[in-house]
């Protein structure tokens, strides 16, 4: 069974939006941050948006103003809206959670494509 379960990927028009969401229900130890990186064809895997236990948010700057980051620490869920969306977002889109214990896991990722 796989650690962080990503759901909301798809393909979506410029301009459209999409909400991506990863639960982390099977990590038992207590998780500090989550959030989501992006890695395109060609680039280097680079963070998106991530966010604390204490609710703090932190973005890439060509997303803010555009994509909002949320958890539920009760659920163990993070979300990702995604609004305004430019083919330059496009990636696979990939969930982060990091433990008070400084373990760290990745998600298998869900693509997101955005073309006319």
């Amino acid at each position: 069974q796989v650690p962080l379960v990503e759901s909301g990927g798809g393909l979506v028009q410029p301009g459209g939006s999409l909400r991506l969401s990863c639960e982390a229900s099977r990590i038992t130890s207590p998780i500090n941050v989550m959030g989501w990186y992006r890695q395109a064809p060609g680039n280097q895997r680079e963070l998106v948006a991530v966010i604390t236990r204490g609710g703090s948010p932190v973005y890439e700057d060509s997303v803010k103003g555009r994509f909002t980051i949320s958890r539920d620490n009760a659920k163990n869920t993070v979300t990702l809206q995604m609004n305004s969306l430019k083919p330059e977002d496009t990636a696979l889109y990939s969930c982060y959670v990091s433990t008070s214990w400084g373990t760290e896991t990745w998600g298998q990722g869900t693509q997101v494509t955005v073309s006319s």
